[in-house]
């Protein structure tokens, strides 16, 4: 897995088999100083990609980032499939995607509205807005999420220290979705973003696509890719210690159930093969976690960037020398990571300074991680780092923090090399699968592989490998 295991790094390495030092996308953002110096950038920021809405407003978004084709590229190319993916969010659909596909669509950044681009589409495909508009979002205004499964199945308390629920939310059951006013409004949305009801509608959408664009059923295999965004939403307010999180995923087992069942009736029982991993794990909240006695704690990328500027005042005279702290990369101005390398022990006083702060482990130079030797290293923190390393988009230093600690003023969040972070589950099922719990060492990276060698194509950038134990013999 990655040093910084993101939405947008966990999507890339899941649909193209390669880890970020190839696919490029190792975060959700970075600093290029030579696009925005002001701010950090997306990674689906994207000029060529002239966004197509079916309603609300939009921006640009396509796969431009993305250094090397997709599972689905290459089942366009080798098999003529149709590809139809979908997400709440745009990281999530473009990079399950790839550079093409027959409908590709998310929610935009408003979360009024539903978009694609015309990397994908020309323009709004008539049956993708006759369902949005037979299936308006708003229709779910009003609505109360509450528990779905009895009492006794929740062991966690239902109002867990140091939740962050959304304004207007408590930290217990029930959550009313309303916003603002008496009529649906952004509030509105970002809830229902964080509810049951959102991962519903995506699992409902994706029937009808499979239905639309009738998948599986023109002489070759398609590709059917959906990302439900809202147990991560959900895990990054409440914790994954709460009763919110566990109903969700009650909730989600019941939205892939019926998904699975419609594809069932749509494409034929046993004719189709399901994976299923996630983009990234989450820390439990810190508060929690010393309440229990373990070391944990939030992380300010402001403190860090005083903590560098001094170290490297005092090695270089006043100025000013860091040009972006971004999650657990450092970026410095330009000429400024070379002036400390070359002054004898200026660098290692920097990296010295960083270390003694509380929550930091340790600090990796650019230099350590760079090259094939790294990414073959036998400290995981290092291979972690070095697959995760694209040396035209991250940042000189790259902080590895502590068990328990993270860059989150509340509720928490993910982005570390910690197991919490890393470890996410792999299932296959369906057509080419033999049943069975496997123990063999296996990484996200290891699905598309595994994917291509049951429908009989390659995939030349991918790093991850078949898991062979799990294949049927045919």
């Amino acid at each position: 897995m990655s040093q910084s295991p993101e939405t947008c790094a966990g999507h890339a390495t899941i649909s193209t088999g390669a880890f970020p030092h190839v696919h490029g996308i190792f975060q959700n953002t970075w600093y290029d100083p030579q696009r925005n110096p002001n701010d950090v950038i997306p990674c689906t920021d994207d000029e060529s990609a002239t966004p197509v809405l079916y309603s609300g407003k939009g921006k640009a978004d396509g796969p431009g980032r993305l250094l090397v084709p997709s599972f689905a590229d290459e089942m366009r190319t080798q098999k003529s499939s149709r590809v139809v993916t979908l997400a709440l969010k745009a990281r999530s659909a473009i990079m399950l995607a790839g550079h093409g596909g027959d409908a590709v669509t998310w929610m935009n950044d408003d979360m009024d509205g539903w978009q694609t681009a015309k990397t994908y589409s020309s323009a709004p495909l008539p049956s993708i807005k006759a369902w949005l508009d037979q299936h308006p979002v708003d229709a779910d205004f009003g609505k109360t999420w509450t528990r779905l499964l009895p009492a006794t199945a929740y062991t966690e308390v239902d109002d867990g220290e140091a939740e962050a629920p959304l304004k207007g939310w408590s930290s217990t059951f029930p959550h009313v979705l309303k916003g603002d006013s008496d009529k649906p409004d952004k509030l509105f949305h970002d809830k229902w973003q964080h509810s049951p009801y959102a991962d519903a509608y995506v699992g409902n959408m994706a029937a009808a696509l499979v239905e639309q664009f009738q998948l599986g059923k023109h002489g070759s295999t398609d590709v059917l890719a959906v990302s439900f965004s809202s147990p991560d939403l959900v895990g990054h307010q409440f914790g994954p210690d709460s009763q919110e999180v566990r109903d969700m995923y009650a909730a989600l087992d019941r939205t892939v159930g019926e998904l699975l069942t419609r594809l069932d009736t749509l494409v034929g029982r046993g004719q189709y093969t399901v994976a299923l991993s996630a983009d990234h794990g989450v820390t439990p909240i810190p508060e929690q976690l010393r309440r229990k006695g373990r070391s944990a704690g939030r992380l300010s990328a402001g403190a860090v960037r005083t903590t560098i500027e001094k170290a490297a005042a005092a090695a270089l005279g006043d100025g000013q020398y860091v040009a972006r702290v971004n999650t657990n990369d450092i970026y410095f101005r330009p000429g400024v990571y070379e002036a400390l390398s070359q002054k004898r022990g200026a660098l290692a006083g920097v990296i010295d300074a960083i270390v003694k702060m509380d929550g930091m482990d340790r600090v990796l130079r650019k230099e350590e991680i760079a090259g094939p030797e790294a990414a073959a290293s036998p400290d995981p923190i290092v291979r972690a780092a070095a697959l995760s390393y694209v040396p035209a988009r991250s940042g000189q230093l790259i902080l590895v923090t502590r068990p328990g600690w993270m860059f989150s003023n509340d509720g928490t969040t993910h982005g570390s090399a910690n197991p919490d972070d890393q470890r996410v589950p792999v299932l296959f099922y369906g057509k080419g699968i033999k049943p069975g719990l496997y123990r063999d060492a296996a990484t996200p990276a290891d699905v598309t592989p595994t994917l291509a060698a049951i429908v009989g194509i390659t995939m030349p950038r991918a790093e991850g490998h078949t898991l062979t134990a799990a294949l049927a013999r045919k």
